[in-house]
Order: structure tokens, then sequence, then C-alpha cells
């Protein structure tokens, strides 16, 4: 009888979810059919679960999303739709498409989209200005960094700075150079530009600098990637299992143990009035004094301070030294446009032992090749994917609310419909006609985007190794080793900064300059703790 009643009951509840079932299909059925149609950009067709992933973990081979979705583009248009899991994402890949988003309906894109693994590591976008959501707090925040930290006194501020840190790297060139011995290059560089943005932004090197760096460079390696925490959001399953952003997330409270320390050393310094004149501020000095002085437009807590902090060196240190990094490649790869950068340097600074950041001004060829290196690697790709803050319309078809958004200036930079057909070749005396800048107006050069959520820091970035490429030509012939010409160098994207760049540095002799003697200035300063010793 119990057996019968159970079989009864257990009958009933199968009828029953069967019928939920049914009911649930035909009102997703109904709602459907009276919701409008969207008309979404073409795409790559999808799969279930996985959305387009399969296009671009078998896309030939290639493991790099930014030439994946370019080949996408070429067959699905200039504005494309792709499913990467459950993240569904539109991909700008011309400048009609950029100049949509990023100006013309650029309110409606200004939101951050944020990956699992990268808000870890950014304080889950609540505290900072590159993944803050837009509005109010943000526009204020944004104000600050802009008329405080980044303006272009501030940056003429760092001056000795940087050429302290450009003659302490040339000195250890030359020993080199003096023994015959191999640099790498990548690794110098990426020293030099982190020690000059260290001083820059906490005013001296520190007892832990090297620690601090180590954690940031880690917690951008581990959050550059794609995660499957990334790709699924809901599933969370797939969170509780992620390690990256867990690691990331250790990283950070490593980071901010260091800050922590730091703002209360420059603090202690500030009360005791042992601070340096305002001209010569570090960041984190000029975010200590504002409070202060009360005209604050927003509350600058603990919290706040560090996140603006990781925020430069994200956005300033890696990036700036990637770009030396290329641009040295592209004239070894280059030797006309090497010999033509180098005749330009010495032909102008003959006769001078050092060279300080006045004496370049004047480099219009050493500022091409920057440009050309931006263009051919833009040290963002596809930028900091924007969120569709509203449902718009954009060329003709619907982008819906929450929709991540990428700009691949990548290729529109390798364009041959805006570039001719050399696109892909490093040829500096390109822009000597075309006028274009990267300030964000001309939207077939985007290295920077442009819009409200243009980077900031331009001048800063290329302070830091405009001096650096200059004093490395003026100085040094450059050779690489033996056995190897300038097509063996590799010029994979994913190439940098992992993989050593080495050269041969060879000593001008004094036939080229005033004296073979490199430029002594002071010597750096000591390490030491920002406020009992800021050398600024």
């Amino acid at each position: 009888m119990e057996d019968n009643q159970l079989r009864l009951a257990m009958a009933v509840m199968a009828v029953l979810l069967v019928v939920i079932i049914v009911c649930r299909r035909l009102m997703l059925s109904y709602y459907a059919s009276t919701k409008p149609k969207l008309n979404l950009p073409p795409g790559p067709w999808t799969l279930p679960v996985i959305g387009s992933l399969h296009h671009i973990v078998f896309g030939n081979g290639n493991p790099l999303l930014f030439r994946v979705l370019r080949r996408l583009a070429q067959k699905h248009g200039a504005l494309m739709t792709i499913h990467l899991g459950e993240v569904a994402a539109v991909v700008a890949s011309s400048t009609e498409a950029a100049q949509a988003i990023l100006k013309t309906h650029d309110a409606a894109f200004a939101d951050r989209f944020t990956p699992t693994t990268f808000a870890a590591a950014e304080y889950d976008g609540a505290a900072d200005i590159i993944l803050s959501p837009y509005g109010d707090r943000w526009r204020r925040l944004r104000k600050v960094v802009v008329q405080e930290m980044l303006t272009a006194a501030r940056v003429r501020s760092f001056t000795r700075v940087r050429e302290e840190e450009v003659a302490r790297f040339l000195r250890e060139v030359a020993a080199s150079a003096a023994a015959g011995d191999e640099v790498d290059f990548s690794m110098g560089v990426s020293k030099l530009v982190n020690d000059a943005f260290v001083r820059e932004c906490v005013g001296s090197r520190c007892e832990y600098q090297d620690e601090y760096l180590d954690a940031i460079h880690t917690a951008i390696r581990l959050s550059s990637g794609v995660t499957l925490a990334d790709l699924f959001p809901s599933w969370r399953i797939v969170q509780v299992l992620a390690t990256a952003p867990r690691k990331v997330l250790a990283c950070r409270r490593r980071i901010d143990r260091i800050l922590e320390k730091i703002i209360h050393e420059a603090k202690e310094a500030m009360d005791d009035k042992k601070q340096t004149a305002a001209s010569h501020e570090s960041f984190v000095a000029v975010l200590l004094r504002l409070p202060k002085e009360g005209t604050m437009p927003v509350e600058l807590t603990n919290e706040t301070i560090m996140a603006l902090m990781f925020d430069m060196f994200v956005a300033g240190s890696d990036t700036s030294s990637t770009t030396l990094n290329w641009a040295m490649t592209e004239l070894i790869r280059s030797p006309a446009a090497m010999a033509k950068a180098q005749a330009e340097v010495r032909e102008a600074l003959k006769g001078k032992t050092s060279i300080t950041e006045e004496d370049i001004v004047g480099l219009s060829y050493l500022k091409l090749v920057f440009k050309e290196t931006l263009r051919l690697h833009p040290t963002s790709p596809l930028l900091i994917p924007r969120r569709c803050r509203e449902t718009t319309q954009v060329m003709g078809y619907d982008i819906p609310k929450g929709t991540a958004v990428f700009v691949n200036v990548w290729a529109i930079g390798r364009d041959p419909t805006y570039w001719d057909d050399d696109a892909e070749e490093f040829r500096p005396e390109r822009f000597e006609t075309n006028g274009l800048d990267f300030r964000g107006t001309n939207f077939e050069f985007l290295p920077f985007g442009a819009g409200r959520r243009m980077c900031p820091g331009i001048n800063l970035g290329l302070a830091n190794i405009e001096l650096a490429l200059a004093s490395l030509l003026y100085h040094f012939d450059w050779k690489l080793p033996k056995g190897m010409e300038p097509g063996d160098v590799d010029v994979w994207e994913a190439r940098l900064p992992r993989i050593p760049l080495p050269l041969c540095p060879l000593l001008l002799s004094s036939h080229a300059r005033a004296s073979p003697s490199l430029p002594m200035t002071a010597p750096p300063p000591p390490l030491c703790w920002p406020g009992l010793h800021l050398p600024l």
C-alpha cells in the first residue's frame, strides 16, 4: 500500500515537473515573440555554451586574440558580434566603428567591462579610475589625476629623476660594451623605466621596491589573460575553482601592505614638515597634500590612494618599457631607419658628453619612430574593453545593454585602407606628411584610445622613454649577436617582455662626441623610505 502511494506521489511530481518545464518554455517563447527583435551586428556561427570560443581557440593556431579578431572581422564586418562563453561582445575594427563608439556614442559606452580576474587586481573597480563605472565619482577622480598628478608641469618636475636613471643605465651599458658583452636590452629598459616610475610615484627608491614591483608585475601577468572565470561569470563552480583571481588578490594584498607603509611614512614626513616644494612632489605626496587643503572634489581614503597608485603602475610602467623595447626591435630590423635616427641625434647634439630632455625637444625623426612603433605595436591592442550602458544603435546595428565592446586598434593601425599596401612595414617616414597624432582625434591611429576613457598619462609615458632612446642611439652603435641578421629578430607580439632582446652595444669613439666619457650625474639616492629622504 505504501509502495503504491510512493509511486503515485513520484508520478505526480514527474508530471508537475514536465508541466513546469513546458510552461517555462512557452513563456520564454511568448516573451521572445513579443519582445522587439534586435538587429545585432553579424558574427561567426556559435555553439551552445561556448559561443564563439572555438573560432578563437582554433583560429589557425593563432593564440593572440586581436589577430584572431582581425581575421574574423575581415569575414564578418568592421562591427562584429562574438560570444566569449557567456559574455556577449562587439568588436570594432574600422575607423568608422571606432569613431561611433569612442566619440559619437561615447557616453553610452563609457563604462568598463570588468572580467573577474582583472577586477580582483583593480579593487573591484570601486576606488580606481581604470575600472570605476562612469559617473560623478569617476569624473571627480579623473579630475584629480589629470589636474594634479599628470599636468605638464608635474611631468617636467621629474626631469632630474629621468636624467639620473638614464645616466645610470648608460653606465651599465658602457661597462658591458667595454667588456665586449651582450646586453639583455629588454631586461635593462624594464629596470630603467620601473626605477624611474617608482621614484616619480613614491619619491625615492624604497626598501621593498623589488617586492612591490614583483607583486605588481605578477598581478598584471595573471590578469592579462582570459580565464574560465572571466568567460562564465555566473557559474558558481567555476568561480569557486578558479585560481587566477585568488592569486591576483594575494598579489594585491602584498601591494596594499607595502603601500600602507609608504603612505604612513609619507604622512609622518608631512607632519614633520620635511616634504619638498610642491613642484617636486611625488604622486603619493600630492594625494596626501590635497585633502589637507580642503579643495578635494572627492574623498581620498587610503584605499583610494592605493588604487590610484596601482593604476599608475599598471598604465605606465610595463607599457612604457614595452614601447621602448619595440622601438629598438624595429630599428634593429630596419638598418636604414636606425641610421637615420642616429644621424639626427648625433648631428643635433654633436659635441655633447651628456644629453638632457631639453636637448631632444627638436628631434623630429625620433618622434616619428615612436609614432610608428605605437602604430604597429600598441600596448593595449584591444584597448581596455568598454561596456554598453544602454541599448544603442551603431552603424545601423543594435548593441544591447551590458555588451562588452572591444576596439581593435591593432587591426586598424595595420589596415591598408588607411596605411597603404605597406601597412605591415616599419616606416616612420609615413608620419611626415599625414599629420596624424595619437591624441584621440585621428581614429585610424588610436594607441591610447579616445573619448572620456582615453589614457590621461600620455605625456608621462613618453617622457619616461624618449630620453632613454635618444641617449642609447647617441652614445652607442648597436649590433646583433654573431650569426643573427635583422630579419631573424622576432616580432611576434607575445614575445615582449618575456623573451630577452640580446644586443651588442659598441661605445662610440671620441670623434662623434667631445669626449668618450658618459654622463656622470649625481648618484641615485640610497634605499630609503619616502619622507626620510626625498631626492626630488
